[in-house]
Order: C-alpha cells, then structure tokens, then sequence
C-alpha cells in the first residue's frame, strides 16, 4: 500500500490495483463473475491514458459490480494513440491527461466522430531528487524552466544556484508520446515538446524513478502517485510559483494550490453512443455519490473521511492514488451529462 500525498491515509498504488483486478490489459474485460445482475447488457470501449488506465479501471470494476453483465474493456495505449483510435470511431470512450490537440480535432471531425470532454480526475506532477540530495528541497518556475527548456545551458547543480554542488544534473522524464510530457512542458517551458533533448526520457515512470534513485544528482519528475510509493527513496521537490513553496499533496492538488503542475484529466465521450443505455448509465455512474458499500471501502482504505461526500470519479482517482475534482467541477459535469442523456 503507499500513502495518498498528505491525507494521512492510505490509497491502492497503481500497480496493485491493476494486479487486483487483472495483471494483463485490458485491467476490465468481459463480466464481473459476481455482483449484481441489474438486466442491462452491452459493451463499453474505453482506451487512452496510460496515466488513466487505472482510475477508469476502479471506476469500471464498481459499475460493473452493479450491472455485471456489461463488459467494459479498459485498455491504456496512451493519449496519443488512444485519440487515433477513439477519433476513427473504434472505442467509445477516451481516456485523456491533457485536452485533445487540433490535428486530433481535425481528424475527430474529418471521420465525424463529436464528442465531449468530462474532468474526471486531478493529478499532481511531482519533481523529485535522490533521498541524499539535501540541497534541494524547492525549484520556483523560473529555475525549472532553466535546467528544461531546449537550449537549456545548465549542466550543474552549481548553475542553477551558486552554492549547490559543481555536479552534472542527470535528467529523468516522460518521453514524447505521454500526456504528462506534453503537460509538463507546456506549464514549465510554455510550449508543449519545448525541452531540452539531453535527458533520459521513458514512457515508464517507474523508469525514471529507478534512475532518479540510483544516482545522487539526478532529477525527475512524474506523477505525483510514483513519487509517494517510494518516498523513502527519493525526495519531494516544493514548487514556488510566485507564492512560495509548495508541495504536491492531496490538499494542496484538490484545492488548486499546487501550482502550476497539478492538471485536470478527461473522458471524452462519443456522443453517438448515447443512444445505448449502457454507456448512458456508464458514463452517469462516474459522477454519481458513492454508496454504502464504496464509502465503506473507502474509510477501509484511508481514502474517504467519515461525513465525507464523494462521486465514484473521485472515489477511484483517490483509490489508486490521483485526485479528486472540486465539487462545483463535478457539479457541472454531472449537468452536461444529464443534458446529453436527456
């Protein structure tokens, strides 16, 4: 179990809640074999986010609890890829951790595929440095745009602050074809791809916390989730962007606080499908209040504090260790799809 950022409690990691409910994706896949039989039948396609694959695994696993003869296939080939497949009409949901790019709108609209986005989640980008780094503990903005943007001319530690050590930095991030990438790079640098090409880049980020780990003056980042399963390993890097330095934890990412690295997630859904009641109903559970039972697997978990009033999107996003929307968000979000359903 790793702690969910600053609530004290505990959250299912990632990796164990997909070993929960399958080691293999699709995470969701074909009928729960328990559960409850509620008649409605049909298949949902969800694909997209890596980052998302498990929170739209929990929220699938929950829903399918309740209507068990729905099959609901959570697969996770990225943003990316996953808008190439859901804007040539073959999956009914996207998963996404940043807002669909024009050349992806473009091709939705050329196959005619309209869609909406729903914010489903919060995550928080986390910087961290190896456990023994003990010169840095805060980076404002500026300094990270430093050590980032393409053309960067630090190399040191030194460069940054005089009075840090004249020891290379080793870079760790996402590559190219992540949405945390492409995030990252717009908050920090101000253009999405705009980054220095000398750093170690993975679509794993368990990757780059192993190289971060492993070498006293590396730097990372990656979400905030990796960076609390192995806090004894590394350590956490506040941001300051203007207002002093702050550390990504579930306060200060629910509350907007944690500037400018904490970033909505999305589903964005087909409109087409709307006409078929299971996606409807899927779709709507998302933004339901959670029941007796997830509320007490929740308190179980850490995750959900007594009189606390949760939907399932935030539910599963604190389950595997994301964030939960603010409730006027969820508020609005739970309107348009009540106004798509009819």
């Amino acid at each position: 179990m790793a702690r969910s950022g600053g609530n004290g409690g505990e959250s299912v990691s990632r990796r164990a809640f997909l070993c929960g409910v399958g080691a293999v994706v699709p995470a969701v896949a074909g009928c729960i074999a328990r559960g409850e039989d509620s008649g409605l039948t049909g298949e949902v396609l969800v694909d997209g986010s890596n980052t998302l694959l498990p929170h739209a695994a929990a929220v699938a696993e929950e829903f399918q609890w309740r209507n068990n003869r729905v099959q609901i296939p959570v697969y996770g080939s990225g943003t990316g890829a996953g808008f190439q497949r859901f804007c040539a009409g073959e999956t009914h949901v996207q998963n996404a951790s940043r807002e669909i790019l024009d050349d992806e709108a473009a091709q939705c609209e050329s196959s005619g595929v309209e869609y909406v986005a729903l914010e489903t989640a919060l995550d928080g980008l986390a910087v961290f440095v190896h456990a023994e780094n003990d010169w840095c503990d805060c980076l404002t903005v500026e300094e990270l745009d430093e050590i980032w943007r393409s053309g960067s001319d630090v190399e040191t530690w030194a460069d940054v602050r005089a009075d840090w050590p004249d020891e290379e930095i080793d870079l760790y991030g996402r590559d190219t074809g992540s949405g945390t990438f492409d995030y990252f790079t717009e908050a920090i640098t101000g253009e999405i791809g705009a980054i220095r090409s000398d750093y170690s880049a993975s679509a794993d980020t368990n990757v780059i916390v192993r190289g971060v780990r492993g070498n006293q003056y590396a730097l990372g980042f990656g979400g905030a989730g990796y960076y609390y399963e192995n806090e004894e390993e590394l350590s956490l890097v506040g941001i300051d962007d203007g207002d002093g330095c702050v550390e990504p934890t579930l306060e200060t990412i629910e509350s907007g606080e944690y500037t400018p690295l904490t970033r909505p997630m999305f589903a964005y859904v087909n409109l087409a499908e709307f006409e078929r009641e299971a996606f409807r109903e899927f779709v709507r559970f998302y933004f339901e209040e959670v029941d007796d039972r997830g509320y007490e697997m929740g308190r179980e978990a850490g995750i959900v504090e007594e009189g606390e009033e949760l939907t399932w999107t935030g539910w599963a996003a604190r389950r595997v260790g994301y964030y939960a929307v603010p409730d006027e968000t969820i508020e609005e979000e739970r309107a348009r799809v009540e106004e798509l359903i009819g």
